[in-house]
C-alpha cells in the first residue's frame, strides 16, 4: 500500500534514507500501515527554534489518517504540530516556519532561514503533541481524509525545540508516525481554529473571547479539544451555545499543562446549524506594560482547537474564526458576540 509515493525533490537527499525506506517496507508489509514524517537528522542551533519539513501524499489514492504516534522526547522537542496543505509553505526540505525562530543550520553548514508559514495555502492542524502526550487514536470509523478527492495534499511536521543542548550530534528526527488505512472511513475528521487578537492591559486579568455561529448543515459531533496560550494563560474553555443563551461545556484546560488533545466533557454533545461555539482565554498580566497577541513569547496568543467528525466527506469550511478581542470584542458585547447567560465564573476557573 502506497501512502506518500512522492517526496519534494528539494527533500531527496533527506527523506530518502536507507533507514526510512526499510521503515517504509516493514510498513507496507503490515496489516495496519503507518508512515513516519520525521525530522531529517536537523541541528537547530538556537532556543525557540521552529522548523518544517514536507512530504507530498500519493494524490491518485484516498487515504484515512487514524492516529498518530509522536516520537520525540520532551527533552527535545517542545511540541510538534501535523497540518495539512494544499501546498507547502516552502519547496525546501527544511524551512523556519515558527513565533519564536533564530538561526539554524542543516547536516552541511549553517543558514539564516527566511521565515515561512507551514502551508502557503489549505492549511489545517491535524495533530499537536507536547511533554508527554501520549499516541492519538481517532473513534471507531473516524479518519482524516487525504491525498485523492481532498484538499490535504501535503503533510507538514512542524517541530519547536524550546532548548537545543540535548540535540544528539547526529541531528535531530523528532516527529509523529501516522496511521492510515485506504478503507474509506465514513465519518470525516476536521478541526476548528478558534482566536483573537486584542491585549491585556498592565497588571490585570483579561478575558480573550471569540464565538462562531455555524452556518453548515451537517452536525458536528466534537470529540477532542486543544488549548493555546503563552506564558501570561491561566485557563481556556470553549462552549457550545444554543439560542444564544443556553451554554453546555465542551471543554477547559490549563494551558500551562502539556497542549495535547483532550477528549470532551460530553462525547454525545452535538452542534447544529445555529448553533454558536465559544471559547475564552483568561489571562493575568503581572507585567508593567500591556501584552498583545503576537507571534514572540513576549506577546500572547488565544488558541482553541476542536476536533469532531461529521457525517460524508465535508467537514466545516472555513475552519478558523478569529475575532478582535479586547477590549472592543467581547462575548456579551454590543459590537461582539451579543450571547446571555454567560458563565462568566464556570468559564474562566479550572
Amino acid at each position: 500500500m502506497r501512502f506518500i509515493v512522492e517526496v519534494m525533490e528539494a527533500s531527496l537527499v533527506y527523506l530518502w534514507s536507507p533507514i526510512l525506506l526499510s521503515q517504509l517496507a516493514i510498513a507496507a508489509s503490515q496489516e495496519t500501515n503507518s508512515f513516519p514524517l520525521l525530522m531529517p537528522k536537523v541541528h537547530p542551533e538556537a532556543e525557540e527554534t521552529y522548523l518544517c519539513t514536507p512530504v507530498r501524499i500519493d494524490t491518485d489514492l484516498t487515504y484515512y489518517a487514524v492516529g498518530f504516534k509522536p516520537n520525540a522526547s520532551m527533552h527535545t522537542a517542545h511540541h510538534i504540530l501535523l497540518f495539512g496543505c494544499e501546498e507547502p509553505g516552502s519547496e525546501e526540505p527544511v524551512w523556519n516556519c515558527g513565533e519564536m525562530s533564530g538561526h539554524v543550520h542543516d547536516n552541511m553548514e549553517q543558514t539564516d532561514m527566511e521565515v515561512k508559514q507551514a502551508c502557503k495555502s489549505g492549511s489545517q492542524i491535524l495533530y499537536a503533541w507536547a511533554m508527554g502526550a501520549p499516541e492519538l487514536k481517532l473513534p471507531e470509523g473516524v479518519g482524516f481524509r487525504v491525498g485523492a478527492d481532498s484538499r490535504v495534499q501535503y503533510l507538514v511536521l512542524q517541530v519547536h525545540y524550546a532548548t537545543v543542548d540535548k540535540i544528539p550530534e547526529t541531528g535531530d528526527d523528532s516527529g509523529v508516525f501516522v496511521s492510515f488505512t485506504e478503507e474509506e472511513q465514513p465519518k470525516t475528521a476536521g478541526v476548528l481554529l478558534m482566536g483573537t487578537g486584542g491585549f491585556a492591559p498592565a497588571h490585570s486579568t483579561t478575558y480573550f473571547e471569540t464565538a462562531c455561529k455555524m452556518e453548515a448543515d451537517q452536525p458536528m459531533h466534537p470529540f477532542a479539544f486543544r488549548t493555546h496560550t503563552h506564558s501570561l494563560g491561566k485557563a481556556v474553555s470553549g462552549w457550545r451555545v444554543r439560542d444564544n443563551k443556553h451554554w453546555s461545556l465542551l471543554g477547559k484546560r490549563d494551558p500551562q499543562e502539556p497542549e495535547m488533545f483532550y477528549p470532551v466533557e460530553d462525547e454525545k454533545l452535538v452542534i447544529r446549524q445555529g448553533d454558536v461555539v465559544a471559547a475564552r482565554c483568561t489571562m493575568v498580566n503581572h507585567r508593567d506594560t500591556d501584552t498583545s497577541i503576537g507571534s514572540t513569547k513576549q506577546d500572547e496568543m488565544c488558541n482553541y482547537y476542536l476536533m469532531y467528525w461529521v457525517h460524508g466527506k465535508d467537514t466545516l469550511h472555513p475552519n478558523t474564526c478569529f475575532t478582535r478581542g479586547p477590549p472592543t470584542w467581547s462575548w456579551g458585547g454590543e459590537y461582539g458576540g451579543q450571547l446571555q447567560n454567560i458563565p462568566d465564573v464556570e468559564a474562566s476557573i479550572l
